[in-house]
């Protein structure tokens, strides 16, 4: 039976197995991370550096970016630490700490996608309307609710998962503090919770996907009413990026919390845990980049004022030195 004394720290079970694996995890890791902060960070700076993407649209990707970046900061370093030390327990504190910003973070990216639909949808559907409806002043509230709903989720599912009791040995089986992960490490009844888990996370996918779904759903019809087929492909490429991202999202989210099955099996979602928690972050970048004309063509910009900016320097560098060199001498 369990210990029914109240515990200071969790054990993350993580991914059980030898020695070589955890390294082999912790290289996989590691170069995964780095490669989320290289290209959201990328994204992040070309947005703001160029004008020409000083649009609704990339004003969100820019804060998707920045979400992406905490995101991924919120798990990854945790788990590469334990991989490197061996050491796989967490205070309880850091555990409700590292849970609240999963969720907020979790849920405001969902509506963060919502958003970017929206913002489809009008400018396809609805263009002369388009400023209007997507003006700062707009675009910053939508920014605001998705985050303000995000904090209402993380509050309620953190406050309600540390009820709890916890005894020991206190085992989390999975690599971080994931809500059905640790409710499932409680050693009192959690029925309540997981009703509220279920209703609450699969509500937040199903209203922020029905977004998604109906904004296409629009767009789709629109554009089939183009006549030419240049028109058509063009109003296509400026949506295949975002619906490769909401595709990614939502397909993990409803897999993990959208179905009974994810609170009474976390086993088999370790797997799903790590896409959605580092490989998505890490994809996105690279999604928006490599299927992006605009992104690409601001890039391109970007390396081209860096490097004439170089040459400039460097030039400016040599002159002024033979110049001081014909002064002394």
């Amino acid at each position: 039976m369990k210990n029914q004394t109240e515990i200071a720290e969790f054990i993350l079970i993580g991914f059980e197995g030898e020695p070589h694996m955890e390294t082999a995890l912790l290289v996989l890791f590691l170069m995964m991370y780095i490669t989320t902060l290289v290209g959201n960070i990328g994204m992040i700076i070309i947005i703001s550096a160029d004008s020409q993407l000083h649009t609704p649209m990339y004003f969100f990707l820019k804060n998707l970016s920045f979400i992406d970046i905490c995101y991924s900061s919120v798990i990854t370093p945790k788990a590469m630490l334990s991989f490197a030390n061996g050491k796989k327990t967490i205070s309880y504190r850091g555990c409700a700490t590292q849970m609240f910003f999963y969720s907020l973070l979790g849920t405001t990216e969902a509506f963060f996608l919502a958003g970017m639909a929206y913002d489809r949808f009008i400018a396809i559907c609805k263009p002369l309307l388009y400023h209007a409806t997507m003006s700062k002043k707009n675009c910053a509230c939508l920014v605001v609710v998705s985050y303000f709903l995000g904090f209402l989720n993380c509050c309620t599912q953190t406050t309600l998962t540390f009820s709890l009791s916890y005894c020991e040995p206190g085992e989390i089986n999975q690599f971080f503090c994931d809500v059905p992960a640790v409710m499932k490490a409680s050693c009192s009844d959690t029925f309540t919770n997981e009703i509220v888990l279920l209703v609450l996370c699969g509500s937040i996918v199903v209203i922020t996907f029905t977004i998604v779904l109906t904004s296409y759903s629009y767009i789709v019809v629109t554009v089939f009413r183009i006549p030419s087929l240049k028109g058509k492909c063009k109003a296509f490429s400026t949506c295949t990026s975002h619906i490769m991202a909401v595709s990614l999202f939502f397909g993990t989210a409803f897999f993990m919390y959208g179905q009974p099955g994810a609170i009474s099996s976390p086993n088999h979602g370790k797997v799903v845990s790590v896409f959605y928690t580092i490989v998505i972050p890490m994809l996105n970048p690279l999604i928006y980049s490599l299927r992006n004309t605009e992104v690409k063509n601001a890039l391109v910009r970007q390396l081209k004022r860096v490097y004439f900016l170089t040459l400039f320097f460097f030039v400016f560098k040599k002159a002024n030195s033979h110049a001081t060199y014909e002064k002394y001498s």
